[in-house]
């Protein structure tokens, strides 16, 4: 499996999770809460910083009813319609450039998640170093032939897609030019319950596609992005905000600062901690083998006399004969005369 480079950051499993803190609408339309959300989001250890690049109008119709109006009660945005939500929630087109300038000035990567063809050519000309095609695009070939034509690298949610349309889309982006894919295991619920997570599908989805996989994950707190990277998740995507109680359209399933200072901490400990397949005695394990039992005389003894289960006990520390020798032992004479806390050792008997 092939490292893939964006800017200075390496994304593989020889490297720490590449974490991507997700704006969205978190700005709740201010430009300064959103620069103050990239000072945030670079203290709290993010290694890339993501906004959703469209209008109301590239997204849907302007229409408040019928189809296009949220009705479902298990819906955090219940209540309005598809153009209202996303004219609350978009970043306009003219602050991207300054949050990108802010981004790089804390040596964070800063790009964004086109939904149509004209978002394409605008980040073009801000000069992404990537992209990122979020779960309800991941159908949307033309798209994805677009995105995959720049030659930078593309990152995927897989969200509600099966095996099937994941070939067609894996195929659409390789065929259109992209060279280094990352696929993120994604589950399309907002926010989204650990039950319905199934992070066993990480290195199936690897195996399948031979490509990096991560995790863009709508759970609340840091536990299920970090069992996904001992499964093999190299990046870990999550939704960012100054703070819940603030509001916003994706506040709710938001991780704040110090939980995403946690999600960066825990998340290298767990990448630290897969490491390689081992058996036996690690180096920082060595010294560690001296308090092993082993066979000890735990009488004084005379030369001649018969070792037996009352002058030689299986304790601690282990720098005597391993303990599965005692019936060997047991009748056999002392070749010398023998202290109390007498390591075993072939050459007394």
């Amino acid at each position: 499996m092939k490292d893939i480079q964006i800017l200075n950051r390496t994304i593989g499993k020889t490297h720490k999770p590449f974490l991507i803190a997700e704006m969205s609408g978190n700005h709740n339309q201010s430009l300064e809460r959103a620069l103050a959300i990239v000072d945030a989001a670079a203290e709290a250890g993010a290694d890339a910083l993501k906004l959703q690049t469209y209008t109301a109008d590239t997204m849907t119709l302007n229409l408040h009813d019928g189809d296009f109006f949220i009705s479902s009660n298990d819906n955090i945005w219940q209540g309005t319609s598809l153009y209202k939500l996303y004219q609350e929630a978009y970043t306009p087109w003219e602050w991207h450039k300054p949050i990108f300038d802010r981004c790089r000035e804390h040596g964070m990567i800063a790009f964004s998640t086109p939904f149509d063809a004209s978002a394409v050519d605008f980040l073009e000309e801000l000069e992404v170093p990537a992209y990122k095609i979020a779960s309800f695009e991941n159908t949307d070939i033309p798209l994805i032939r677009k995105v995959a034509a720049t030659g930078k690298p593309v990152i995927i949610s897989t969200g509600m897609a099966s095996i099937a349309e994941l070939d067609e889309t894996v195929r659409a982006a390789r065929e259109a030019g992209c060279e280094n894919l990352v696929l993120l295991k994604c589950t399309s619920t907002y926010p989204a319950t650990p039950t319905n997570t199934n992070l066993a599908t990480i290195p199936h989805m690897e195996t399948l596609f031979g490509c990096q996989i991560g995790l863009s994950d709508h759970t609340m707190g840091v536990g299920v992005a970090v069992a996904s990277v001992a499964l093999g998740a190299t990046v870990i995507e999550k939704h960012f905000t100054l703070s819940r109680a603030d509001g916003g359209v994706d506040s709710t399933f938001s991780l704040e600062p110090e939980e995403f200072k946690l999600l960066s901490v825990e998340t290298e400990r767990a990448w630290q901690a897969v490491g390689q397949v081992v058996y036996g005695a690690t180096k920082a394990e060595q010294n560690s083998k001296n308090y092993r039992r082993s066979l000890y005389i735990a009488e004084d003894m005379k030369a001649g006399e018969q070792f037996n289960s009352h002058n030689v006990r299986a304790i601690r520390p282990g720098l005597g004969l391993p303990t599965k020798y005692m019936e060997l032992i047991n009748g056999k004479e002392a070749r010398t005369d023998l202290k109390k806390g007498t390591p075993l050792s072939w050459d007394i008997l």
